[in-house]
């Protein structure tokens, strides 16, 4: 078997709520994210020969989903007034709503599917919210 591995990283903001503790409130991270794909063989012809895919196929995809949460605020479906929500956004914050509770174990798993969408054949995520502490998902 073989694997590769790459990161990228993104700042966002979140909240938990109904959390009992500090992470009710907003604050923000510095998420890294590692993507570990897998693969039982190489390419045995073309461009990519010998290899389980190019570093730079997988790190653009990687980067293109990261941007696409950078300088955010993530935020639960449900779990904000309207009244907030529309006051934020006349505000021009950038505001990403998504139907799960925004922990790192469930952002692993959506890292993971969203990779799987993209054809990339991921083998495992983690995803740092401090430098100490991270959550991983693989099938």
């Amino acid at each position: 078997m073989y694997f590769l591995r790459t990161k990228a990283s993104f700042d966002a903001a979140h909240f938990l709520k109904d959390y009992e503790g500090k992470c009710k409130n907003i604050h923000g991270h510095r998420w890294k994210v590692i993507v570990e794909i897998a693969k039982e063989t190489l390419e045995t012809e073309g461009p990519k020969r010998g290899m389980v895919l190019d570093f730079g196929d997988l790190k653009a995809v990687l980067k293109e989903l990261c941007n696409e949460l950078d300088h955010s605020l993530i935020y639960e479906s449900g779990s904000l007034k309207k009244t907030t929500v529309q006051a934020l956004q006349e505000e021009d914050f950038r505001m990403i709503e998504v139907p799960f509770i925004p922990t790192a174990e469930n952002f692993a798993k959506y890292f993971f599917d969203q990779m799987k969408e993209r054809q990339v054949p991921v083998h495992r995520v983690e995803v740092y919210e401090t430098p100490n502490n991270f959550a991983a998902y693989e099938e």
